[in-house]
């Protein structure tokens, strides 16, 4: 979908409700896999995902079109939460090696299944995720969206609020801190 669709699609949706589902659909299986790599569980990220989609679809009516897609906008709800459940659950590091990679969103048990079975076939992306894990939540934010979400820096500073250059100086030192414990 182009940004002119979907802004088509945003417009029909503020006055429709039912229409947020063509947005839910598109963008659910990117969010709650984004969610899923920050939390490393399956039910916190299952249920952090509801609660992002559930807030766009509530606050739809502020959301300003500028030419910047709205998943940027949801990956900025989606942070938010994850930073919400940080500070709620006082922030303790868990065993990336639970980490499924999300495959479908029609059934959720299927969608265990095979991310189980998925999980098994990438033993260097769960090594690489434990290390990224101790580094501080700054530099995790950023390396994810970028290399696992293939999120453009644009993109990045759009989606946590920030500067370009920001995020290029929190990409460059993470990446930094990062080699140095692989």
């Amino acid at each position: 979908m182009n940004l002119k669709e979907e802004k088509e699609l945003i417009k029909e949706a503020k006055k429709n409700p039912e229409v947020f589902g063509k947005l839910y659909d598109q963008h659910y299986s990117k969010i709650f896999s984004y969610i899923l790599k920050r939390t490393a569980d399956l039910e916190t990220a299952q249920d952090i995902t509801s609660e992002t989609f559930f807030k766009a679809m509530k606050k739809l009516w502020q959301f300003r079109w500028r030419n910047i897609s709205f998943s940027a906008w949801l990956y900025r709800i989606a942070s938010n939460e994850i930073a919400n459940y940080f500070r709620k659950n006082k922030y303790k590091p868990v065993s990336l090696e639970k980490i499924p990679e999300p495959i479908s969103v029609s059934n959720p048990s299927a969608e265990i299944l095979e991310a189980e079975q998925e999980l098994k076939k990438h033993q260097d992306f769960l090594m690489l995720q434990k290390e990224i894990s101790k580094l501080s939540v700054k530099y995790q934010e950023v390396i994810v969206l970028r290399f696992f979400e293939k999120k453009k820096i644009k993109e990045i500073a759009e989606i946590l609020g920030k500067k370009q250059g920001t995020i290029k100086s929190l990409l460059h030192r993470g990446l930094e801190k990062l080699r140095k414990t692989v």
